[in-house]
């Protein structure tokens, strides 16, 4: 039996010394674990509350941009039913045009006389060099 005791080391559960210098490790190491998990909890609210904040600005950001998708859309289809309309302007007056040079090709024939009718183009322009430039603000009345 003696040697059963020599044999045990002194950190047995036995020895008073031991108990205590483990339960203080173990104290230590609760509190550490509790001092990380609660630093971990920070740092995912922190992080929830950046991405609350991300989302918050990008939902603004999207409104902002469907607004200005929404605006130009608008401006779009406006411009294209002007453009609509100049086109059938324009074709209603070549058609016009068509049916003056025949009567006119029509008096110099019953009169007999030789009328200079100039052959007129209007989709011609008189300066083909030159580039047309238009903006959008010189539709705005």
């Amino acid at each position: 039996m003696e040697s059963l005791q020599r044999q045990k080391s002194p950190d047995s559960d036995n020895d008073p010394r031991y108990a205590s210098v483990t339960d203080e490790r173990k104290r230590k190491r609760m509190i550490s674990n509790r001092e990380s998990a609660r630093r971990s909890r920070m740092r995912k609210q922190k992080q929830l509350g950046d991405l609350i904040n991300e989302v918050t600005v990008l939902k603004s950001d999207n409104a902002k941009i469907s607004g200005q998708v929404d605006a130009v859309t608008r401006k779009y289809v406006e411009m294209e039913s002007k453009n609509d309309v100049l086109r059938a302007q324009a074709s209603e007056l070549t058609e016009r045009l068509r049916s003056l040079n025949s009567v006119l090709e029509m008096v110099e024939e019953i009169s007999g006389q030789a009328l200079d009718i100039p052959e007129i183009n209007p989709w011609q322009v008189s300066c083909p060099m030159q580039p047309i430039r238009a903006s959008a603000d010189m539709f705005e009345f």
